[in-house]
């Protein structure tokens, strides 16, 4: 990243998540529509194009910034130290504004209005685990395949998103930029704005935990005298 000046990881930051969101909110008209009323198929439908375009955007991304497209990742990175709080808070703004860009687009895209608040309820205690559990399970996904296989990344997170999608009571949002731009969503893949602070403290919570918990367990033994 050191060939890429802020400017240029800032945009990345900002066009990536937007199109992630453009994807995950564009998926979900797409597949409500052609559903006809099944919601396991429209968030099968939602699931794989969520996931692939995340592989995809890591890979183009990934050696501009990071492709962290999640003020939750950059917080996981801010504690190990690897980005200063100037630059993370000036991606977390990248990555919120991104996220409303891409969520306009989809709606100009299927012609439905620019800005909505969604009417989706998604609170309680199992949405709020689901969330720690989601954002930690990506976090721990991504510190493990850094350490190990760091050309796996892409696809690692990629694979794992399909997964909580299904195994996860809230559908894995696992990002507070993402949950941010859905709450102007009502569409499949929206969620009420009242709902969101729960989801984004419960997101935190989890990349604190995981960084946490993987800063142990991937520790490098100290060298032998």
């Amino acid at each position: 990243m050191d060939d890429f000046n802020r400017a240029r990881r800032l945009a990345a930051e900002l066009i990536g998540t937007a199109f992630l969101l453009a994807t995950v909110v564009g998926s979900g008209i797409m597949a409500e529509r052609l559903a006809d009323g099944n919601l396991a198929l429209a968030l099968l439908g939602n699931t794989i194009a969520t996931g692939a375009i995340l592989a995809v955007l890591i890979l183009v991304f990934g050696p501009i910034s990071g492709a962290h497209f999640n003020p939750a990742v950059t917080l996981a990175f801010r504690l190990r130290g690897q980005i200063g709080w100037d630059e993370a808070m000036a991606f977390v703004g990248a990555q919120v504004v991104g996220g409303l860009i891409g969520t306009v687009i989809a709606h100009v895209m299927f012609e439905v209005p620019m800005l909505t608040p969604s009417t989706n309820i998604r609170t309680g205690l199992g949405q709020w685990v689901a969330e720690a559990v989601a954002t930690f399970g990506l976090v721990a996904t991504i510190l493990g395949c850094i350490r190990f296989r760091a050309e796996a990344v892409p696809f690692a997170v990629g694979l794992y998103i399909t997964a909580g999608y299904w195994f996860t009571a809230s559908t894995s949002f696992a990002n507070p930029a993402v949950t941010i731009a859905r709450t102007l969503t009502d569409s499949f893949s929206g969620i009420r704005p009242i709902d969101a602070p729960g989801f984004i403290l419960a997101q935190f919570a989890g990349a604190i935990l995981a960084v946490l918990v993987f800063g142990w367990l991937l520790r490098e033994p100290p060298l032998e005298k």
